[in-house]
């Protein structure tokens, strides 16, 4: 008995005092002030800061700099209203300058650049578009594709090329990203344009396209990457359709899911875990199969290494190496969950007891499984206008021309006026000198601090959607938990729960929140910064810098995670309480610390349960889109559209499904969350007594107050 009191002292003094006996608590404080008002007054006046940003931005900004390609004029191609409206395409007079990946990522070559209609469909040199013999209809063709008003009257082929007037020859070319691009192939190995391996440019120069292309092979693979992109982005086009279709039946899935928990709990737990194990089992049971098939067929056992990497993702599910990797990743995830299962048995009973628990409150404010749609769309509103304001902040830049040569010379590279290029001494000084457009910057006053426009956008961003996710945290526990401490539940709740709870919360805790969410947003700030430098890093040879900074990473990732979890009970506490973010925080870790045993191994057990759920539905949805994608449905097999790569809708749908799922199942989370604090404090603050009876329901005191006892025995025999 005084070892018990000794024990009860010391965890007293280690883990903060016990809630006491209070007769007037029936549940989230009514009489309440307003929570850490200075947070609340810093984050109108970001607010107002965050606006004031937007307003220079979208002043400053110009989004058709991304939209539309800029010529060498610094004119964009295909813009309504201008010369260009019916030219939509970029055309370069030689693309071979633009061997560099760095020139094609930023679309800016060295070389004269037009607006055109289309771009060339045929070889062609300009010697032999202008010669006698050819058909006038030759030199028209030619003419769009040379400089805006050009004439070829009283110049002579080689003034013309000088000048450039016009490019040397025309390349079979195809609009990729509204730029025309040589159609560059493989033919069984050699690399060719339009079936042909040599040109003859417009100096009879021989040119050698595998020689070409290989000595710029750095600008193919950035090539091969666009082509790849424009063709999941083609896929998305056919199939988008079905993607949506796909999602609806994942929200539908893990509706009636929720729903059927609500009735079924325990039955839906068990059949949960049943059927994640036999989808897994299919899982293994299709891979093995598919290895089983490969095996004597030709090239099936290459290996990985050798193949390297494709940009077709279907190649590699012909190598038997691909599905044994299938079968190794789910036989280890199989073995976990039944191992898991298997000694977790007695707690997974508990924790069925407190999803009931959940689904019973939930059933009384089912108003709270819709409410992440209020969240969702609040989210989406931050991240449009951050992503406006990002857009015109990047597109606030000024047009800055620069000196382009072919021959040796000072002012190369240097910026120039194309207004006035023609009168300086650069022309004297390099005859073949020409101003052309470069990029989009400036030494303006107001480019220099741009940058720190950026980053406070980044910032503020974190900052909001880190406020509205804490805001509906602290809703939905207000309202879970004003269904604890009702003692007659129902009648002792309100009679709107989720409304009355996000009132309390925007009225009194705009600043608690505030306060929550800006030490997570600094520190995904810095998170961010850190995998910035340790990609300017990743060629450096200091090997003690990439350490620290890993090691940097490492704990800043640590502590988002702990600040995360403390934040999300802390919501809870002052849902509950009405206290300052600080005290909340306090009193919800010494609480958690309190009651540590439960913690671990009967909340986190309830995360296990709920993570089932989600893996459940999809894995039915990605099943399902599997077989329609792949056109193994032969009821619908005419229906699925053309892909390029199968791969594309399915990730999407797996992607959209998990995000979905886990928007529905964070209700029961944050529900599971809120009445496990609940317990824990309604077993400190009363004994069970007629005086002081537990708030907690019949259902729910059978089960965890015999696991309290368990423990206190194991606790004592110890």
């Amino acid at each position: 008995m005084v070892g018990d009191e000794m024990k009860s002292l010391e965890l007293q003094g280690v883990h903060g005092e016990p809630q006491k006996y209070d007769p007037n608590f029936k549940g989230p404080t009514k009489d309440r002030g307003c929570t850490d008002i200075i947070c609340c007054i810093l984050l109108f006046i970001a607010i107002i800061g965050y606006f004031a940003v937007g307003i220079v931005a979208w002043t400053h900004g110009d989004p058709r700099k991304v939209i539309y390609p800029t010529n060498s004029r610094g004119e964009f191609c295909g813009q309504a209203g201008t010369p260009n409206e019916n030219k939509p395409l970029l055309f370069y007079f030689n693309i071979a300058k633009c061997v560099s990946p760095l020139v094609l990522l930023e679309f800016q070559c060295p070389t004269t650049q037009i607006c055109v209609e289309k771009c060339p469909e045929r070889y062609m040199t300009y010697i032999a578009a202008s010669s006698r013999r050819a058909p006038a209809s030759d030199l028209e063709y030619y003419k769009q594709f040379c400089v805006p008003g050009f004439s070829n009257a009283g110049k002579s082929v080689p003034e013309v090329l000088r000048d450039k007037d016009c490019p040397a020859m025309l390349i079979p070319s195809k609009p990729l990203t509204q730029r025309c691009l040589p159609a560059v192939s493989k033919q069984n190995g050699v690399i060719t344009v339009a079936n042909k391996t040599t040109y003859e440019d417009g100096e009879a120069h021989t040119m050698n396209i595998t020689d070409q292309v290989e000595g710029a092979k750095k600008a193919n693979v950035v090539l091969e990457a666009r082509q790849v992109g424009m063709k999941i982005f083609e896929d998305f086009t056919v199939s988008w359709y079905w993607i949506i279709i796909a999602l609806v039946i994942a929200m539908l899935l893990s509706l009636l899911f929720v729903v059927l928990l609500r009735f079924l709990a325990g039955i839906m737990v068990w059949v949960m875990i049943v059927l994640v194990i036999i989808v897994l089992g299919y899982g293994i049971f299709h891979c093995s199969m598919e290895y089983v098939r490969l095996k004597g067929d030709p090239g099936a056992d290459v290996t990985l290494k050798d193949l390297g990497f494709q940009t077709d993702l279907r190649v590699y599910l012909h190598l038997r190496q691909t599905w044994l990797a299938f079968i190794i990743i789910l036989c280890i995830v199989e073995v976990l969950i039944i191992l898991l299962l298997i000694f977790l048995r007695k707690r997974i009973l508990i924790a069925i007891s407190l999803i009931k628990e959940a689904s019973r409150a939930i059933g009384y404010v089912m108003s709270s499984l819709f409410f992440p749609l209020l969240t969702f769309l609040l989210v989406c509103l931050v991240i449009a206008y951050w992503a406006i304001t990002a857009v015109f902040l990047s597109t606030s830049q000024e047009a800055v021309y620069k000196v382009f040569n072919e021959t040796t010379c000072e002012y190369a590279r240097t910026t120039c006026n194309p207004e006035t290029f023609n009168t300086t001494n650069i022309t004297k000084t390099c005859p073949d000198a020409r101003c052309l457009f470069a990029f989009y910057g400036g030494e303006s006053y107001y480019h220099k601090y741009l940058i720190f426009f950026q980053i406070y956008n980044a910032f503020m961003f974190l900052w909001l959607a880190n406020f509205v996710i804490a805001l509906g945290q602290v809703t939905l526990a207000g309202a879970f938990s004003s269904y604890y401490w009702a003692f007659n539940k129902p009648d002792d709740m309100p009679a709107f729960p989720i409304s009355a709870s996000m009132g309390r919360a925007l009225r009194y805790h705009t600043g608690s929140l505030a306060f929550g969410s800006l030490i997570l947003a600094i520190v995904q700030l810095i998170r961010i910064m850190l995998e910035y430098l340790d990609h300017k890093l990743k060629g450096a040879e200091n090997k003690c810098a990439r350490f620290l900074l890993c090691c940097l990473k490492c704990c800043f990732w640590c502590l988002e995670k702990f600040i995360k979890f403390l934040n999300r009970n802390a919501y809870i506490m002052i849902a509950i309480y009405g206290t300052n973010f600080c005290t909340s925080a306090r009193n919800a870790f010494f609480l958690l610390m309190r009651n540590i045993i439960r913690v671990a191994v009967l909340d986190k057990v309830t995360d296990f349960l709920l993570f089932l759920g989600k893996l459940l539905v999809v894995g039915c949805v990605g099943i399902l889109s599997f077989f329609f994608f792949t056109n193994r449905i032969d009821v619908i097999k005419d229906t699925s559209p053309p892909l390029n790569y199968y791969w594309v809708p399915i990730l999407t749908v797996i992607v959209g499904s998990y995000l979905i799922a886990h928007g529905f199942f964070s209700v029961y989370g944050m529900c599971v969350d809120t009445l496990f604090l609940c317990f824990c404090d309604d077993l400190e603050r009363n004994d069970g007594s007629t005086e002081r009876p537990y708030f907690m329901s019949p259902e729910l005191r059978e089960i965890l107050l015999k696991d309290s006892d368990t423990s206190k025995a194991s606790e004592s025999q110890g």
